[in-house]
């Protein structure tokens, strides 16, 4: 949905109603956009709650002025209704990547109110324009309408939306519910107080310019997966069940980028705002009881098949090993263990997204083999990087089992997490794409691209074995050549912080003995990574997972294996950090040196006993007490202690 004020003469198409502004009389915060239109003279002010918003626009020239809107798919409709000073509009949505351009099996609704009674203008279809009609039916091109104002110089108009994806009803009411009255000024102080109190937990001393790149992105690793149920609890069904969902007890949320924010978004929900997490992992349980598999990268409230991997199990596994017991957990490993062992009865089914991808290949050969070029999902081949990211998850799933009584199956998924040596070559000692009969692909180049690799190159892919890195670097022949193709990789330039395959690699010096390695890295990253301006991440944001690893990477430590509840030790940026954990817990974080940029671990202590390993457990963290690091700008070879 688009909303322009527009004054004077009445300019309808997209880019004739657009407007210049200059950078200077434009704020943006997260609970006001504000930005002066010069070429209407209209000061437009925007501010939102998590299913409303509220604009404000002062007209400056008054006279004729009129609101444009318009939605924003291609056959939707939309109805002005001037006896509730209400415009309506709906728009069905549209899939994407498995499925493209399927209807999905609902629609956005948005209620738009005014608080001046106006002028019908009329609505548009496509290029057709039809002045006085009060409707424009769904079809196959976008819709839209105008309004118009007669107003005094330096007049507002104040505009009120709701938004659904269930119904115009449910849209109103969440509209009532969360903004009732006309004041912008509340809503915003409102937003500003939410957004302090959930920013406010983590209070850090340090220089303006690292605060401002640490407070970005820790409102960014908030913004995704997205809430999606309404006030009332109800949502559409996933995957098209066609029926409405009620979520009781509980925030229904969608739209997951699942194989990126696995690694450091949800483990800081897990452990910053458990209660959000809980209910991230209770949606993806609803996702699959109605469409009868877990999702692996669920958006547009579908399946897609996108990325690779079977990464539920890794959230919800996450969530339960640190103590989320909120979910049905029996519930949980039934679908969990499907995913790992069926496909969905038909093939119209696994064509539309459900199941593991290469899953037959997989279960008979312990990995996929090349033969099999995955040509049905949305990321054809990464044949070595499915085997290695189901060989997690299967892993993950074991260790679920056991917690659960369910011995056999425990030690069947055991087993299918040591799936990682079957494509790591341990002749040359790198992740290799393999043949059905066992022949290893030739010739080979661990830092060319290769169709077996999801986003990455072998080299990268060689070390994401998180459920087992002790046994990744005995299968690499020890911790010195371990350690040695980790300096390959970061010396070759091999590195690639913008995309995830590389995001936990740095902190694997941590398991050969070479901490200090991994505080160099660490520190290198979180400065030429990333910078206080619009272009300061080497990648996209990926749902928040870029933002999320500066957050843990800055207090000094990193979820390297979600899944199993521990933390690996990097080196902090802050002098001091405290967080504010649940139940009244609070985390102090003293870094000595870090202000005078030093960065390598003299020594550490957690509650003022020495710590002689580098990682943290969750119970520890979770439960609050003080780390105190002290650091040089020299390394200390001998920390921790071999």
């Amino acid at each position: 949905m688009t909303v322009m004020p527009v004054s004077g003469a009445l300019r309808l198409g997209a880019e004739e109603r657009s407007s210049a502004f200059a950078s200077r009389e434009e704020s943006v915060t997260p609970y006001l956009y504000k930005v002066r239109l010069s070429d209407y003279g209209i000061l437009a002010e925007v501010s939102g709650t998590l299913r409303a918003g509220i604009m404000r626009f002062t007209y400056d020239r008054g006279g004729k002025s009129w609101v444009v809107m318009q939605e924003n798919g291609q056959e939707g409709s939309v109805r002005i209704d001037p006896v509730r000073n209400e415009v309506m509009l709906s728009s069905p949505v549209r899939r994407i990547y498995s499925g493209s351009g399927k209807l999905a099996g609902f629609n956005g609704y948005a209620v738009i109110r005014f608080d001046h009674p106006f002028k019908p203008g009329g609505v548009w279809k496509g290029t057709q324009r039809f002045a006085g009609k009060l409707a424009s039916e769904s079809g196959p091109s976008q819709a839209g309408s105008w309004i118009g104002f007669d107003l005094r110089p330096g007049e507002k108009i104040v505009a009120k939306v709701g938004t659904s994806f269930t119904s115009l009803e449910e849209a109103r009411h969440n509209l009532d519910a969360e903004i009732p009255d006309w004041d912008l000024d509340r809503v915003a102080k409102q937003v500003r107080a939410t957004w302090d109190e959930q920013l406010g937990r983590f209070r850090i001393q340090g220089d303006p310019y690292h605060k401002t790149i640490f407070y970005t992105s820790l409102y960014h690793s908030f913004l995704l997966p997205r809430v999606f149920s309404d006030v009332d609890g109800s949502y559409p069904g996933f995957a098209d069940e066609g029926k409405i969902e009620h979520a009781d007890g509980f925030t229904y949320y969608n739209d997951y980028s699942i194989w990126d924010t696995f690694r450091a978004v949800h483990p800081l929900f897990a452990l910053i705002d458990p209660q959000r997490e809980t209910d991230m992992v209770r949606s993806l349980l609803a996702m699959g009881k109605q469409g009868g598999f877990l999702p692996i990268y669920p958006a547009w409230n579908s399946y897609t098949s996108e990325m690779v991997g079977d990464h539920s199990v890794a959230i919800i596994v996450d969530a339960w090993v640190k103590g989320l017991h909120g979910f049905d957990a029996e519930q949980a490993y039934r679908l969990m263990r499907k995913n790992a062992t069926e496909l969905p009865a038909t093939q119209d089914l696994y064509l539309d997204g459900r199941g593991r991808r290469g899953l037959v290949s997989y279960l008979k050969y312990g990995y996929i083999p090349l033969e099999d070029t995955i040509a049905d999902a949305y990321h054809p081949n990464e044949q070595v990087s499915r085997t290695l990211e189901y060989a997690y998850d299967d892993d993950l799933l074991g260790r679920f089992a056991a917690s659960l009584g369910h011995t056999e199956d425990a030690k069947l998924f055991a087993a299918r997490g040591q799936n990682y040596r079957k494509v790591i070559d341990p002749a040359i000692g790198f992740a290799r794409g393999r043949y059905a009969d066992g022949r290893w692909v030739a010739p080979f180049d661990p830092e060319v691209k290769a169709s077996y690799i999801t986003e990455g190159l072998p080299l990268q892919y060689t070390f994401f074995v998180p459920q087992d890195i002790s046994g990744l670097v005995e299968w690499l022949g020890g911790k010195q050549r371990f350690a040695e193709k980790l300096d390959r990789l970061f010396a070759s330039g091999a590195y690639d912080h913008g995309n995830e395959p590389s995001h936990h690699l740095a902190y694997l010096y941590d398991f050969a003995g070479q901490a200090w390695k991994t505080q160099l890295q660490v520190h290198r990253i979180l400065d030429q990574q990333y910078s206080n301006s619009p272009a300061g991440l080497a990648g996209n944001d990926d749902c928040g997972q870029m933002s999320a690893w500066y957050v843990w990477s800055a207090l000094g430590f990193y979820p390297v294996s979600p899944g199993l509840p521990r933390y690996e030790i990097g080196s902090p940026l802050f002098e001091d950090a405290v967080l504010e954990l649940a139940q009244g817990k609070t985390l102090h974080i003293v870094a000595h040196g870090a202000a005078e940029g030093k960065k390598y671990i003299q020594s550490a202590t957690w509650n003022g006993a020495q710590l002689d390993h580098a990682w943290l457990s969750h119970e520890q963290i979770s439960q609050g007490g003080e780390l105190v690091f002290t650091l040089s700008a020299r390394p200390n070879l001998n920390w921790p202690s071999q």
